[in-house]
């Protein structure tokens, strides 16, 4: 299981394809409102996760992930779960 500072790192890269030039990203960063992403570039941005951590993220927890934090407690539980 990847540690919670791994998950966030990896994390970081994988978001960096979806925010603009030079944009920083942090824990407290919004999906939506900082990054701009639209419903089908969560989804894309979702797809990668679940490649790169060999997890399922359900749909129904998607409302809870405002914050790149969020997103990296629930991947964190999701691969504690897949174990």
């Amino acid at each position: 299981m990847p540690s919670p500072q791994d998950i966030l790192t990896d994390l970081y890269q994988l978001i960096e394809t979806f925010a603009e030039q030079g944009q920083e990203l942090d824990e407290e960063t919004e999906l939506v409102t900082d990054l701009k992403l639209d419903s089908v570039k969560v989804m894309n941005l979702m797809l990668q996760i679940e490649d790169h951590f060999d997890i399922s993220i359900p749909l129904n927890v998607l409302p809870e992930i405002r914050t790149i934090k969020d997103l990296a407690a629930q991947i964190e539980e999701l691969t504690r779960v897949a174990e």
